[in-house]
């Protein structure tokens, strides 16, 4: 049994986020669905909760209507080990009404923070050396969509 688990609070949309991620992540699955009762904060029969695993990571999802927002104080990252990873990811979260924000960030259409980053990461902002690093980290300062070859070409590793 997973010890903690994210909690994401939606605007009354919480089943289409989660529909929304199964669509565009691999390994989503809904694990299960509270709907309210009589007596409960929403009509009887809307989804309070949704409890779903996404990659191998369990959330609860709540409707808990218009009271708070995603920040980017919290992001999910989303190691990718192809740029056609990153490309196919990246298209699906901008076509589907999300925005572009820098260095490998960007908002779903719910407002939730993505950073869709290439799996060795760390290695590529090291680059060959000292400078290289330089290279690369001024490199992806500058880029929306990260691109591997270019990280790799500024950090003198391709």
């Amino acid at each position: 049994m997973q010890k903690i688990k994210p909690f994401l609070w939606f605007d009354m949309n919480a089943e289409e986020a989660v529909n929304f991620y199964a669509s565009v992540l691999p390994e989503v699955k809904i694990l299960t669905t509270m709907r309210c009762g009589a007596g409960g904060p929403w009509p009887a029969g809307t989804v309070l909760t949704i409890e779903f695993e996404m990659l191998g990571v369990q959330f609860v999802a709540l409707n808990g209507g218009p009271g708070n927002k995603f920040t980017d104080a919290v992001s999910f990252v989303v190691p990718c080990e192809t740029q056609a990873e990153i490309d196919g990811l990246w298209e699906k979260f901008l076509s589907s009404g999300g925005q572009e924000v820098a260095c490998g960030w960007i908002h779903d259409k719910f407002g939730l923070s993505w950073q869709i980053t290439p799996a060795n990461i760390g290695r590529l902002l090291a680059g060959e050396d000292a400078e290289g690093g330089k290279r690369a980290m001024q490199a992806m300062m500058q880029m929306k969509k990260l691109d591997i070859a270019e990280l790799e070409r500024a950090g003198g590793l391709s």
